[in-house]
């Protein structure tokens, strides 16, 4: 693979080599495979196809978005019918808050990779 110079997003993980160097690819693969579910890492057309794993992982992680949002939103009407103290409720929500904002961070970066990995470039 030819090397490029390619301007990476304050968003690109660090976990993944810089577009272009040697074995990109195969680190961006590795990491994006981390943020699915283990049975869908091993499908076949995922392995060959980091694109595809790249939108699977975007799916996953626009997913467990909503999931947090709702928690977040439900959880002052429906933790206290739980039993749920107060304070217990308190410190939860600021933990589903900030899961958010890990959780976008986590889509911005994979929105990268998986522009990278199609050959949309990095840059904005």
């Amino acid at each position: 693979m030819t090397l490029t110079s390619t301007r990476i997003s304050p968003d690109w993980p660090c976990q993944v080599k810089t577009p272009g160097s040697y074995d990109w690819e195969r680190s961006a693969a590795k990491w994006l495979r981390e943020l699915i579910p283990a049975r869908y890492a091993s499908y076949p057309a995922l392995i060959r196809h980091p694109v595809l794993l790249a939108r699977h992982a975007q799916l996953q992680v626009q997913q467990e978005v909503r999931v947090a949002r709702t928690a977040l939103q439900t959880a002052r009407a429906e933790l206290p019918v739980l039993g749920v103290p107060e304070s217990v409720i308190e410190h939860t929500i600021k933990l589903y808050a900030a899961e958010i904002m890990q959780l976008q961070h986590i889509a911005r970066s994979v929105r990268a990779v998986t522009e990278a990995l199609s050959g949309r470039g990095t840059s904005r």
